[in-house]
């Protein structure tokens, strides 16, 4: 519940301190003494729209703290855990309003968005009044109360993860569809791709080995061109190793006719002749080295040129074709497997669609059932509020080709306020005063049953009085045995039933200023049935209306 409200230099009220116990706590006041400044104090705390306008004149900032104390299993704690925030002890919303439009949040003293502040405040307090449509514009809300008051929310949600199954199979069928049409529509190009690139049997890293071997053998063929010159040259007709050894065997023969003068011609000849022969026998010994294949080279050249011309036809690098050729072949067998995978997929989904239907349609006849039993339970609450003649009737359709995670079923909050005429939305067809006295039935009978731990009712008894009044006095005092309520109110017959009476005023700011500021003070018993006097007689209390309050006081407790 509202533990606190702090408010600093909003509009009227330059600083109020308001402590909330639980039960009915009930704001009166004269009229422009600031009761409506507090609810949009409130408001503000609570996410509503910030406005430079509410900030006191004359200063730059107003700032508004509302504290709350919850049960640890209270949907704000769930929503602090998952944005992050800390959620031991009490819930505290801070907004700072800056006069010049600008707004920070704080939750729980750390920076927060307006838009978790408002997710959180929804949770926390309901502010109803006979214009205000924040809690039953939403037909989805309509739904969710019904499934509340029905104790349907366990099966509510059984729904709602039957149909994300569902919605996932759908869409696991659709994907694999997708998947499977693609790859029939290239089947012939895939089979035909696979064909070739099996054949092929490319190797990564393969391209740079062929290219260096070609550069190799390139390399040796021209070598070895040359060493087999220079061999002919020596070995060959040509050759001048034979003309030498017989030119050295001639002089060999004359060298006794002149002794000693051609000893070292024919030395030396003959270490030529040694030599060009070592020479020789190198260079063959070379040319056996270096011999060449011409057809290894060929077939080199042939793979080489193969890969490449794959790797242009299929715009890649030569060493991307083997995973080319993995990724090709895993796509024909997905093909292959994908007609019973989609089998399966398409019963998958038929089956968790029935079982949706099944739990949708179950849900759908209770909700049905509850709609009656709502129905039941405001319309006894309506003829003490003069709404005897009215109808509350919640409009139930059903189509089970409208499938939604909430089910089957769409469900909104109509009125019928005299016989013969038309039913309608209730924020549509009820008046500003059967409006709230609708509300106030409607929360009566759904209790505390999906309901904010506080509810706000800013004036819902206006235009009503007497044995209305009193009717809604008594509501809202049995409403506050279950939730905490605040209720903005003109009516003596429902202040008389608060548990704490708050009054509201206007004073000077600073004594001799003519500045005002909005007051809020608990009564005690004296004060409180002087201004329920006050409510009664009007400006003028006279001892008649101070026993008349006395009276309703003693009658309400």
């Amino acid at each position: 519940m509202l533990v606190h409200l702090s408010i600093r230099d909003i509009v009227l009220i330059d600083r109020l301190d308001l402590a909330l116990n639980d039960g009915l706590s009930v704001l009166t006041g004269e009229t422009g003494a600031g009761k409506s400044i507090l609810l949009d104090a409130l408001s503000l705390a609570l996410g509503g729209r910030g406005d430079g306008g509410l900030v006191r004149h004359g200063s730059k900032q107003g700032e508004v703290s509302a504290v709350f104390d919850l049960p640890s299993a209270h949907p704000a704690r769930r929503a602090l855990t998952e944005n992050g925030f800390d959620d031991d002890g009490d819930l505290i919303l801070r907004r700072v309003q800056s006069a010049d439009g600008r707004t920070r949040v704080f939750i729980n003293d750390r920076p927060s968005s307006v838009s978790l502040m408002k997710e959180i405040g929804a949770t926390l307090v309901e502010i109803h009044g006979q214009h205000d449509d924040r809690a039953l514009v939403d037909a989805d809300a309509h739904r969710q109360l019904l499934d509340e008051y029905g104790g349907l929310t366990g099966e509510a949600a059984a729904v709602a993860r039957a149909f994300e199954g569902w919605r996932k199979a759908e869409s696991e069928l659709l994907k694999n569809r997708k998947r499977v049409e693609a790859a029939a529509r290239e089947a012939d190009y895939l089979r035909a791709s696979v064909e070739e690139l099996s054949e092929l049997q490319p190797v990564v890293g393969e391209e740079a080995e062929l290219a260096e071997t070609r550069q190799r053998m390139m390399r040796s063929e021209k070598i070895a061109t040359d060493v087999n010159d220079a061999h002919e040259e020596l070995a060959g007709h040509a050759s001048p190793i034979p003309g030498l050894a017989g030119l050295s065997r001639r002089l060999d023969r004359k060298k006794d006719e002149l002794p000693g003068l051609l000893d070292e011609a024919l030395t030396r000849l003959d270490t030529a002749l040694d030599a060009l022969s070592d020479v020789q026998m190198s260079l063959q010994a070379a040319l056996r080295t270096l011999e060449f294949d011409p057809r290894a080279l060929e077939q080199t050249e042939e793979r080489l040129f193969a890969l490449r011309a794959a790797g242009r036809k299929y715009n890649l690098p030569v060493d991307d074709l083997a995973a080319l050729t993995e990724k090709m072949v895993a796509d024909l067998s997905e093909l292959d497997a994908g007609e019973d995978r989609l089998a399966k997929l398409e019963i998958e989904v038929t089956e968790r669609r029935d079982a949706f239907d099944a739990l949708a349609l179950a849900l759908s006849v209770k909700r049905h059932d509850t709609a009656r039993l709502l129905e039941d339970a405001v319309m006894i609450e309506l003829p003490d509020m003069k709404l005897e003649r009215a109808a509350f009737i919640v409009e139930m359709a059903s189509d089970p080709a409208a499938r939604t995670a909430a089910g089957i079923d769409t469900a909104e909050f109509w009125v019928r306020t005299n016989p013969g005429t038309r039913a309608g939305p209730m924020m549509k067809v009820a008046s500003g005063g059967e409006l709230s006295r609708f509300l106030l039935a409607l929360k009566v009978a759904l209790a505390d049953k999906g309901s904010a731990p506080t509810l706000v009712f800013d004036e819902i008894d206006t235009g009503v009085g007497g044995a209305v009044a009193d009717a809604i006095g008594r509501r809202l005092a049995r409403l506050a045995t279950r939730v905490q309520v605040l209720s903005v109110t003109h009516a003596p017959q429902v202040a008389a039933r608060a548990t704490t009476h708050l009054l509201i005023s206007k004073a000077e700011a600073v004594p001799g200023e003519e500045r005002l500021s909005t007051r809020v003070a608990a009564i005690d018993v004296p004060a409180r049935r002087e201004e329920i006097a006050r409510m009664l007689a009007g400006e003028s209390v006279t001892d008649e209306a101070r026993a008349a309050a006395a009276r309703l006081i003693g009658a309400a407790s």
